[in-house]
């Protein structure tokens, strides 16, 4: 089921799962190094002036592209849809960044894994869509893939400041379930080009508010890294729309798990990071869970939301 219904299309006209499934991968991926630049710019200036710059010049790439083709203005349902998931996703995006500077790039990116599986159950409560027979199993299995990543963090003594980083990524990771369900809302409402301006129109006009207290200038040899950012979040943000739009929630969310492999490259490229065995093991798990989540059930009873 979709939000809203729409009329059925021809099926040589509908783009395939897969095709979306692959611009959602490839989306991720972009995402993943954009992710790296801002670790790098949190870490030089703190994650609030990292996530505003970035918005601020996100904005200001893609609003003359969208003016210079005199697109409507947005009605007043996709505004709300525009507006939560820029709040939503503005809070998981700066809770992300300022855990991710205090823990390695892929242990950050494995607890936000849980995203995809919280995901499921929105879908189901909000979308209609329906709700895997495994989703309770693969629950309980990916709780045990964090645990195993906490279980590394006290075997090796980690620092408050690292058990606050992943308590922060991890309550990131329940706001980003959140914005992934209103993505597939927004983007069945409004093209990717739109959905994609608006959230950053948001964000940036959210954070702008607390500018004056908690923000500052960048410098020069700083701006290449925000426009990098920037050109890279607003393409990721394009893929992911376009595919969100073609595309379950449910389908999609398992393509989330690819950027553990991103993640710990670029960690080690950029940053000099080591993935740990328990780092590992808990990705392992935690992706295993939300696969046995969202498998095919097979024949047998399955429920519904709205039934």
């Amino acid at each position: 089921m979709t939000w809203p219904p729409q009329a059925a299309k021809p099926a040589r006209m509908r783009p395939s799962a897969r095709l979306a499934f692959a611009v959602a991968a490839v989306g991720i991926a972009i995402y993943s190094a954009m992710d790296a630049i801002m670790k790098g710019l949190s870490i030089a200036s703190g994650a609030y002036d990292a996530v505003l710059w970035r918005s601020l010049a996100g904005v200001a790439l893609m609003a003359p592209v969208f003016l210079l083709q005199r697109r409507p203005w947005p009605g007043r349902a996709a505004l709300k849809l525009h507006l939560a998931r820029g709040a939503t996703g503005g809070a998981s995006v700066l809770l992300f960044f300022w855990g991710l500077v205090r823990v390695p790039m892929a242990q950050g990116v494995a607890l936000t894994f849980l995203a995809p599986l919280i995901a499921l159950f929105l879908a189901a409560a909000t979308l209609g869509e329906r709700i895997r027979r495994g989703a309770i199993g693969g629950s309980l299995v990916a709780s045990l893939g964090v645990l195993a990543i906490a279980a590394g963090e006290v075997r090796a003594r980690a620092s408050d400041e690292v058990v606050l980083g992943s308590l922060a990524i991890l309550v990131a990771s329940v706001l980003y379930a959140g914005s992934l369900i209103l993505l597939r809302r927004q983007a069945q409402a409004a093209d990717p080009l739109e959905v994609a301006l608006f959230t950053s129109v948001v964000l940036a006009g959210l954070m702008l508010l607390g500018a004056p207290w908690l923000g500052s200038l960048p410098t020069t040899a700083q701006i290449p890294a925000i426009l990098g950012a920037a050109v890279l979040g607003s393409i990721s943000a394009l893929a992911l729309a376009w595919a969100y739009r073609h595309a379950e929630a449910q389908v999609l969310a398992p393509v989330e798990y690819t950027a553990f492999v991103w993640s710990a490259l670029f960690g080690f490229l950029v940053f000099g990071e080591h993935v740990s065995l328990f780092t590992t093991a808990g990705a392992a798990l935690i992706i295993g869970g939300c696969v046995i989540a969202v498998r095919d059930p097979g024949p047998g009873p399955q429920t519904e939301a709205g039934a």
